[in-house]
């Protein structure tokens, strides 16, 4: 054997030996095995049945398990602390909303922060809220409702899916500048306020238009405003706050968040993933059966904006009612 063929071989073995590490630090096709998608809201409300909608949906077209799983309660922070501290792997995802991720850093301390602690990847949908009364309830708008609780001798309870929410920010609002007081009522998901007011116990409360859409055409509920900019497609007899005299334009977002460094490969491919979801035909027509206006999805750089954004705008709203965070 020659010099030329010993070195011929060595390289050889060289090349062998090395393969597997090579191998090893190619980065496996994502995702690879089931997802996780955590909500901060329980079953039946808008956010899960969203979360579900879109789950089912890159389930199919990504090959591996969406697995939603509830984890409600103290106004999202359970779900995001769960998410924020979680590998950046691709496997865990959170499904959050609008006051969960950008309204919480303003009240609490400890809330994850939502650029900071996140990738956020990629915008589901933006609508607004919708006030809702009981059937037999004596007010039919905004105006109504507030000339009835000043003749209240108690102030009336409302509700909303928890301390600190949207839905309890937008009505403190709204009755500094009526001049109105009420008391609030906090639960854990939008489900337990339509429930609460199908029951009796409570008369009014603040919920999401996705979950209210058979209960107000029934007539077991009635919508007197939504907040946003447009009104709803299943509800287009019920105005905006805006036009009832209260200028309210913070709209609400759903919104897929990863854990902070997860690779920008797996925010852009899950990015994409999902405006192709939405894109489809049978999905816009499942959004707007669920109330929810079909809108653009931004790419992942256009939403991570949207939420430092929009943390601007709801900081501006707590510094005007005067809420120091906690």
């Amino acid at each position: 054997m020659n010099s030329f063929q010993r070195r011929r071989i060595a390289t050889l073995l060289g090349a062998l030996l090395l393969a597997p590490t090579l191998q090893a630090q190619t980065p496996a096709p994502w995702p690879s095995r089931p997802v996780r998608i955590v909500v901060p809201a329980p079953a039946g409300g808008g956010t899960d049945i969203l979360a579900r909608m879109l789950a089912e949906s890159l389930g199919r077209t990504l090959q591996q398990p969406f697995i939603v799983d509830n984890k409600p309660g103290a106004n999202g922070l359970i779900a995001s602390d769960a998410v924020a501290h979680a590998a950046p792997d691709g496997a865990v995802f959170l499904f959050s909303y609008t006051a969960a991720m950008v309204i919480n850093p303003g009240l609490f301390a400890r809330a994850p922060d939502p650029v900071k602690d996140f990738e956020p990847v990629a915008q589901v949908g933006s609508v607004g809220n919708v006030l809702v009364v009981s059937a037999d309830f004596p007010a039919r708008n905004l105006s109504e409702l507030l000339a009835h609780a000043k003749q209240q001798t108690q102030p009336l309870n409302y509700g909303s899916w928890g301390i600190g929410s949207g839905g309890q920010l937008m009505m403190e609002s709204i009755l500094k500048r009526a001049g109105v007081q009420m008391s609030h009522v906090p639960y854990k998901g939008t489900a337990e306020v339509n429930t609460a007011i199908l029951g009796g116990s409570l008369k009014l409360g603040w919920t999401d238009t996705v979950s209210t859409v058979a209960l107000v055409k029934s007539g077991k509920l009635r919508a007197l405003a939504v907040s946003g900019t447009q009104r709803v497609p299943q509800f287009p007899d019920v105005p905006t706050l805006s036009e009832q005299g209260i200028p309210f334009e913070t709209t609400v977002w759903y919104g897929l968040f990863a854990p902070a460094r997860t690779p920008a490969a797996i925010v852009n491919r899950l990015n994409s993933e999902v405006i192709k979801a939405i894109s489809q035909p049978e999905f816009q027509a499942r959004l707007k059966a669920l109330n929810m206006p079909v809108t653009p999805t931004p790419d992942a750089k256009a939403f991570r904006q949207r939420v430092i954004d929009d943390a601007k705008t709801w900081r501006a709203i707590l510094q005007d009612l005067g809420i120091q965070q906690e």
